[in-house]
């Protein structure tokens, strides 16, 4: 009885070790597996920055012109944007581009041996609160060390819903 028990252990074992063992999955098996696509990022962006400054760095002509800077000072972003990634298969691709106006993606990706393609994309029917596009604005625009200022420029309620961007290796 006791070479029967243990025969009978020895072939669970054996059942339980083959059953959980992983074994390797070949590319027409894996084009067979779905899941879950892309990711998904959203932000509520506030970003600062203090100044942007242009020089030129040409010398003094005779008559006293070139060199010489603007600054904008006080650059603020602000609002919420929302983004999906995914990878597309070559043909989705070529497609998207197509719909985007792209006339002749050979410029800038092979049509014929190009591969996949990751799409950062904001989604066009995303829904956001009244005033929470992005706003985007400079409090005061500077010539040289001068104190005075031009003015300031605002861009309100920028809305990127629908933007597509295309990443991709070659």
């Amino acid at each position: 009885m006791q070479i029967v028990k243990t025969a009978v252990a020895a072939a669970l074992a054996t059942l339980a070790l083959s059953a959980s063992a992983m074994t390797p999955i070949q590319d027409t098996e894996l084009s067979a597996v779905s899941g879950q696509d892309g990711v998904s990022i959203a932000a509520n962006l506030n970003i600062k920055m203090d100044s942007f400054v242009y020089t030129d760095t040409d010398a003094l002509d005779a008559n006293g012109m070139g060199g010489g800077s603007v600054s904008f000072n006080g650059i603020k972003v602000k609002g919420l944007i929302a983004a999906s990634i995914d990878i597309l298969s070559k043909n989705s691709f070529l497609a998207a581009a197509g719909a985007a106006g792209v006339t002749n993606p050979g410029t800038f990706y092979n049509p014929v041996s190009g591969g996949d393609v990751v799409q950062i994309a904001i989604p066009a029917d995303v829904q956001v609160g009244a005033g929470k596009l992005l706003n985007i604005s400079v409090d005061a625009i500077k010539m040289g060390n001068n104190a005075a200022s031009f003015g300031s420029v605002a861009m309100n309620q920028v809305d990127l819903r629908g933007t597509q961007v295309w990443i991709w290796a070659h």
